[in-house]
């Protein structure tokens, strides 16, 4: 599918990272970095072909995602069970740094709920942007994801 043919929300969130692109890639598909600006639990490392299971701990809730498309250190295209896709471009920069764009589509169409949708994905997008730009480039870990639902206990 291509959101830009689509009749719905495209959500997209893009950020300079500086860092090379081999490392940002890999925060994207290895759960043990990405457990740490995203979500909380991962049943495995992202490959072409498989399915995944993501849990946000904090939320109390999960998704299987279909990984339907990966190419090293260019871009990595997930379908969520909801059947919206998430799609990451890694673009690599001069002094090792990286561009990276996530486009998030295919909601049902222009309607409130879907709309909704599509907001809080672009701002959930950011946060973990956000995070990833910390978490990579100052070795901080700022906790935006998890510290959206305070009420419920994350141990870390």
């Amino acid at each position: 599918m291509n959101p830009q043919e689509s009749s719905s929300p495209v959500v997209q969130a893009e950020m300079l990272i500086r860092r090379p692109v081999e490392e940002v890639f890999d925060a994207f598909v290895n759960p043990e970095i990405t457990t740490k600006f995203w979500f909380t639990k991962s049943s495995g490392t992202l490959a072409k072909g498989k399915v995944i299971r993501w849990e946000w701990k904090m939320n109390g809730v999960w998704d299987k995602i279909f990984v339907r498309d990966l190419e090293v250190n260019r871009r990595i295209v997930i379908e969520f069970s909801d059947r919206t896709f998430m799609e990451w471009t890694f673009l690599e920069k001069p002094e090792n740094h990286t561009f990276v764009r996530i486009e998030h589509y295919g909601f049902d169409s222009y309607n409130v709920a879907s709309v909704n949708r599509a907001m809080d994905s672009m701002g959930n997008l950011t946060a973990v942007l956000c995070g990833l730009k910390a978490l990579l480039e100052h070795h901080i870990r700022l906790y935006f994801i998890e510290d959206q639902n305070p009420d419920i206990l994350v141990q870390q």
